[in-house]
């Protein structure tokens, strides 16, 4: 049986962009979930995530603050407002541009501990 692991928050493991930042709240490096990744992402107005996909795993944003347009297959856009959710599945090319005034905030979470991300 696994046992409750408490990650402070000082420890997450945050990674900064010209275009945002990427903070890791559970995953298998972390030590504190071998199941699936969760995160926070954020993106500055103006700014977009590099274009990618996750080959081995799934992925769900839910956007909490800001708005973003989300591209997804064969250059589809959608418009994100703050509260609404995308599934992205394994392998399918992404990005999000941030197209409001402030900081996007999403949520994240991918279904391996192990997410694995490839440029396309």
């Amino acid at each position: 049986m696994e046992k409750t692991i408490l990650l402070p928050s000082d420890k997450c493991e945050v990674m900064e962009a010209d275009w945002g930042s990427l903070t890791w709240y559970a995953n298998a490096a972390q030590g504190n979930s071998q199941e699936m990744t969760v995160g926070k992402c954020i993106i500055h107005p103006g700014q977009e995530n590099p274009f990618h996909s996750h080959p081995n795993c799934s992925e769900i944003l839910v956007l909490m603050q800001g708005k973003l347009s989300h591209k997804i297959e064969d250059g589809k856009e959608v418009v994100m407002n703050p509260g609404d959710v995308i599934s992205v599945p394994p392998n399918l090319p992404h990005n999000a541009r941030n197209i409001g005034d402030g900081d996007a905030v999403m949520f994240v979470s991918f279904s391996s501990a192990n997410r694995e991300a490839k440029s396309e």
